[in-house]
């Protein structure tokens, strides 16, 4: 996989970077050092080559990392807070919700295989490094894993425009934040088997958040 970006560099476990590819025309002593004390290979190149490479502004910088090894569900442990994305499918959403649970201190994600994004370069730049601090959990059917972390004791709480104003609800004990896709919402399956159906009260005209937004503002709260 092909990321980009000085802060993805600079952010990103050195381990999983295999090579990076730098403008000819770059100049920052910072980054050489990084590279040289880090051990990492790089290869310095035209400017029109990245741009062949990658699309955006990869900053005169590209790296070639390892692709994504998605986690099991078994790979939960001791974990209060869980974030669950029901089938998100807009990349910079993505990678704005992993950074908010990195900041946050969640620690794992759960995500469905199908209909839902995946892991590509968009997300790992938009997440800056996040990922190497929180899990993503890929699992064949959201509503059965709900269903299982539900026998542990976690409560299901699904984000809905009408929810209850979660300034009122209490948060303690283990729970799971769901969000829902940006234009349909909540699964109806996933509905069926939530515990509290919570929401942000809102006095614009405006009806509804971006669903990284209201991630951020949920996942803050429930903390």
């Amino acid at each position: 996989m092909l990321v980009y970006g000085k802060n993805v560099l600079m952010d990103m476990d050195s381990k999983k970077i295999r090579k990076v590819y730098l403008s000819d025309h770059l100049h920052s002593g910072e980054i050489f050092t990084y590279l040289k004390e880090k051990g990492i290979h790089y290869f310095l190149c035209p400017k029109s080559r990245l741009d062949k490479m990658v699309v955006g502004n990869h900053q005169g910088v590209v790296l070639e990392i390892d692709d994504y090894n998605y986690y099991s569900l078994d790979s939960i442990e001791n974990e209060d807070f869980i974030v669950a994305l029901d089938h998100i499918e807009d990349v910079h959403n993505f990678g704005a919700i992993i950074r908010t649970c990195e900041a946050a201190g969640v620690k794992s994600i759960l995500v469905p295989k199908d209909r839902s994004v995946r892991i590509n370069e968009v997300v790992m730049k938009t997440s800056a490094g996040a990922l190497d601090r929180v899990r993503v959990v890929l699992v064949s059917n959201l509503c059965e894993a709900l269903k299982k972390l539900q026998k542990q004791n976690y409560f299901v709480y699904s984000s809905f425009m009408d929810g209850e104003d979660y300034k009122t609800l209490d948060f303690s004990g283990k729970k799971i934040l769901v969000i829902g896709n940006e234009g349909k919402g909540i699964s109806k399956v996933v509905e069926a088997i939530t515990d509290v159906r919570v929401g942000i009260p809102m006095s614009g005209s405006v009806n509804s958040l971006n669903a990284s937004v209201a991630a951020g503002i949920l996942i803050f709260a429930m903390k």
